[in-house]
């Protein structure tokens, strides 16, 4: 995923502002991020550091007195390292970004044939995202048609923020709202954010939210639409279920509210089906899976326990390793037993998600290590079919990486690929053939996934407005 955060205000610095608030994305991203700063005296400075296993502030306080200016922007990335300063016939700007490239090859090649004859590359021999998305920029005569041209011909999604050396900012938000775009106001100055929250304790309060594909032009104390807003929009639901920080709103949503209806919807139709096990706790997944367990625990009037914690002072997020046997271990490591909530205790827990489920095995055998009687898994959201094409949130090498498709795979082989909607329903009999298969291979006591209707009843958009193709596979 990634995040984002700028500010420009009429003179005063904005540089704790800035540092604060692109800190409050670092949940996004875990590979690399950047500060950036405009000074009318001194022009532009920029720090980038590898934060992969180091958290972001810690990277960059000691950074902070090199800094001067009205003007930043800051990301969390978790790809490619930026912002990036850029000089081209449009002027000296610096750029971020966030989201995905499925077409990147053929718009470097046709880059090339309009005689740009080079772009720098990173160790993997792969060219920067954000240098790419400027380069298309760089086309157009204008910062905003660049914006427009690039988000057209772009297979996939792209939110960009610009600064400029005229010290604004410009704005942009995918075209089909798959992530989100907040402005933030404040006495003096103005912000946006990937996040809603993360302005709030800097002073500044809620303005407006970006449309799709809209445009705005931010200084001090204005705001100028470059382009006006799409009327369709695909905003990801995982932004609710997974990786939406707990005070986030999106689209008027609060995340949190929407994990605990979740989960009050995910029991009431257990209970409607007369499945709703005989527990003597409901858990959540640390720490994302929590909220949906306490709506659940709510609605089924089933206790809500912690029977373990993650230890994270010193291991925030078990992904930050880049070896997968090493975030394996990490991930181990952090999970602590509270002994008493687990010994000879039926325990059920629910997590946000079933990706991969590389870590869900050595998970239920930890607890039954612990001693635990049962041990039964509730997914807050359907089984993921596909890997996302728009954001980084379940991609991978292919379809097969994911424990749903691998699982299908491995009980019908290829004639299984034409039967996926069958499978994603637990009411049907490749459906239920499908849950048994991963609850005895991961060794679940039962298991039992969120229908895609109460995910969409929870978050209560519009349903043609959020994206649900990791699910689907429909666009």
């Amino acid at each position: 995923m990634g995040g984002f955060f700028g500010a420009v205000s009429s003179g005063r610095s904005v540089v704790l502002d800035v540092f604060f608030g692109t800190d409050y994305h670092s949940h996004l991203g875990t590979n690399s991020a950047g500060l950036m700063f405009w000074d009318s005296e001194k022009g532009f400075s920029r720090e980038l550091h590898n934060i992969s296993n180091t958290p972001f502030r810690t990277k960059f306080e000691n950074d902070l007195y090199k800094f001067s200016g009205s003007c930043g922007i800051g990301c969390i990335s978790d790809s490619d390292p930026q912002p990036l300063l850029v000089k081209s016939q449009l002027g000296v700007y610096a750029i971020t970004t966030t989201g995905l490239i499925n077409n990147a090859d053929e718009l470097i090649e046709d880059v090339f044939r309009r005689d740009h004859n080079q772009f720098m590359v990173l160790s993997s021999g792969k060219v920067n995202t954000t240098e790419l998305v400027a380069a298309l920029i760089n086309q157009q005569s204008t910062i905003a048609e660049g914006i427009k041209h690039a988000q057209r011909v772009i297979k996939g999604s792209m939110s960009i923020v610009i600064m400029t050396d005229k010290g604004e900012i410009i704005a942009a938000r995918d075209a089909l709202g798959r992530t989100p775009v907040h402005v933030g106001r404040s006495q003096d100055a103005q912000c946006v954010s990937f996040e809603s929250f993360a302005y709030g304790k800097l002073g500044y309060h809620d303005s407006r939210e970006l449309g799709p594909g809209e445009i705005v032009r931010l200084t001090a104390d204005s705001q100028e639409v470059l382009a006006e807003p799409g009327k369709d929009m695909k905003i990801c639901a995982f932004l609710w279920s997974y990786y939406g920080y707990p005070n986030s709103d999106y689209e008027g949503v609060n995340v949190e509210l929407m994990r605990y209806h979740n989960g009050e919807s995910m029991a009431q139709a257990e209970m409607d089906r007369g499945t709703l096990p005989d527990v003597d706790y409901v858990a959540g997944v640390p720490d994302s899976g929590v909220p949906h367990a306490i709506g659940y625990s709510t609605r089924s009037r089933k206790t809500f326990a912690r029977p373990f914690v993650k230890y994270t002072p010193t291991w925030p997020r078990s992904f930050m390793p880049n070896d997968q046997s090493v975030r394996n271990m990490v991930a181990k490591m952090k999970q602590l037993p509270v002994d008493r909530l687990i010994r000879g205790k039926k325990l059920l827990f629910v997590d946000d998600s079933i990706v991969r489920g590389t870590q869900l095995r050595e998970t239920v055998d930890f607890l039954y290590e612990s001693g635990a009687k049962e041990v039964h898994m509730r997914s807050a959201c359907p089984p993921i079919m596909y890997s996302c094409k728009y954001l980084n949130f379940s991609r991978g090498n292919s379809d097969m990486d994911l424990l749903a498709r691998r699982t299908i795979q491995e009980i019908e082989g290829d004639e299984g690929s034409k039967h996926i909607a069958e499978y994603a329903d637990a009411g049907t009999e490749r459906g239920k053939c499908l849950l048994s298969t991963i609850c005895k291979k991961l060794g679940f006591d039962s298991l039992g996934y969120q229908s895609l209707d109460g995910l969409l009843d929870a978050i209560g958009l519009d349903r043609d407005k959020v994206c649900t193709y990791c699910w689907t596979g429909k666009e």
